[in-house]
């Protein structure tokens, strides 16, 4: 069953049956009308309905269903969680965590993101304290399940989220293999920017007669921007790509390779540009970071693989640069749709070397985009420029210096008390300084000393510092 579009006009949370606690909670964050694909699918969800509900990403989906869990899954046991959400992506997933926390504490429902690239540590540790929704990537959870440190069992509300970017990077069979393990009674709510038959497929074998709802274009509205194509020679593309982010604000940089993004977003912070950049070999916390300074206008372009052209929502993307040409059509529409969202506009540009122009006209006949390569601008000469250091690197590098001084100073207090103690002894014929006999210290018993130099009637200390010389495996202190 879908829903009309005159049906999904903007009403409250509280009509849509949320419970007042939650309502006022949203309320706090600035969030009062629901998106409409939470109008059409959040009574369904809560009544206990399998909902099969199609709509763009960044269109609002994760409260969609986030409301609905929070409300309904009962108190879970350690390592025995009773909901589970499922996505694509290791960043997806920390931002579903981060948005539906602060509902499920408001409900004493706890959340945890199991996914990889990070240690095992504190995702057990909350197994471990009993979770209610855990959000996991299929292959990390996959490894907990086969550990036996949790079980699914008692899993009754399960969520695919982004299901057809599952199908694409082929995680459905391990999706299945997770489903399977669940309650045979489930509520499973599958959301989607687009419903192919692979997707079908998963609606098939887990949903019991869902309420399917449709929201929007099945692709992004990329009549909502405009539609740039410079020819570029291979010389001039940094700085050409630093004018235009100058020019246009917060952009999305896309590269087919992680090189290509290395070394773009290199070149990119040596013509001064604020730059962070993201890919599959990077550290979980590198990514983050990254992502995290991106969002919050730390830095003014997020260099990326196509790894960030689906499931992430950053709001404000002002310019998406397709630096090099995407894979297919359906990767310019991905890409391209990290911009003008919500209704927003934006900018899209893309760089066309000489060999790439053909298959660039027959993507500008296929989407319907104006059919024009303009010639690259002039670009006034840039003077290079460190980029600002960030606050971590500033900080290791105040302690490198300070390690370097206290080091350095040590060295020097050692050179000048070694000088002191040699200062004013004669040398022997070899060159070493000894002392005679003729200038020993009296003793602390007012005997002299022996021509060796050392004091008579005092038991000699060895040179480890205690009787008997240094504890076997020790080091002496210098």
């Amino acid at each position: 069953m879908s829903v009309p579009e005159r049906d999904l006009d903007a009403s409250s949370f509280a009509e849509l049956g949320v419970e007042d606690d939650l309502v006022e909670l949203l309320s706090q964050r600035g969030i009062t009308e629901p998106f409409p694909i939470q109008t059409a699918t959040i009574r369904d969800a809560l009544a206990g309905r399998d909902v099969l509900g199609r709509a763009p990403t960044g269109s609002g989906k994760t409260l969609a269903f986030g409301i609905p869990m929070i409300t309904n899954v009962e108190r879970a046991r350690p390592h025995r969680p009773t909901g589970l959400i499922l996505s694509p992506t290791r960043e997806l997933a920390e931002q579903i965590r981060r948005e539906l926390e602060p509902l499920g504490r408001a409900r004493g429902k706890r959340l945890t993101a199991i996914y990889g690239g990070v240690g095992f540590g504190p995702q057990l540790q909350a197994l471990r304290r009993g979770v209610e929704l855990i959000v996991a990537c299929p292959g990390r959870l996959q490894d907990l399940v086969d550990q036996e440190q949790v079980s699914l069992e008692s899993v009754s509300t399960v969520v695919i989220d982004e299901a057809d970017r599952m199908a694409d990077m082929g995680f459905l069979p391990a999706v299945r293999q997770l489903v399977d393990l669940t309650m045979d009674d489930r509520q499973t709510l599958l959301f989607s920017a687009t419903l192919g038959r692979e997707v079908q497929a998963l609606t098939d074998r887990y949903q019991t007669d869902p309420v399917r709802h449709e929201v929007g274009d099945a692709d992004p509205d990329l009549s909502l921007v405009s539609h740039r194509f410079i020819h570029t020679d291979r010389h001039g593309k940094v700085q050409l790509a630093a004018q235009i982010i100058d020019d246009a604000g917060p952009t999305i940089v896309f590269c087919r390779t992680r090189y290509g993004v290395d070394r773009v977003a290199r070149q990119l912070k040596n013509e001064g540009v604020k730059t962070s950049l993201i890919h599959g070999k990077r550290t979980q916390n590198q990514r983050d970071n990254a992502l995290a300074a991106f969002t919050k206008g730390r830095v003014d372009a997020l260099v990326a693989t196509d790894v960030a052209a689906r499931g992430i929502h950053v709001d404000g993307v002002a310019c998406v640069l397709h630096f090099d040409p995407p894979e297919d059509q359906a990767a310019y529409v991905h890409r391209s749709g990290r911009t003008a969202r919500a209704g927003a506009g934006g900018a899209v540009v893309s760089f066309v070397n000489s060999d790439q122009v053909k298959a660039t006209r027959q993507l500008q006949r296929s989407l319907r985009l104006p059919q024009e390569v303009e010639d690259a601008p002039a670009v006034a000469e840039r003077e290079p420029r460190a980029t600002e250091r960030t606050e971590q690197q500033e900080r290791s590098g105040q302690q490198k210096r300070s390690g370097q001084q206290r080091r350095g100073g040590q060295q020097k207090r050692s050179g000048q008390q070694k000088q002191s103690a040699g200062h004013g002894r004669p040398k022997n014929k070899s060159g070493s300084k000894r002392r005679s006999a003729s200038t020993s210290r009296p003793s602390s018993s007012g005997t002299r000393s022996s021509a060796g130099g050392r004091p008579q009637g005092r038991s000699q200390r060895p040179p480890g510092g205690r009787k008997g010389g240094p504890r076997p495996g020790s080091k002496r202190r210098r």
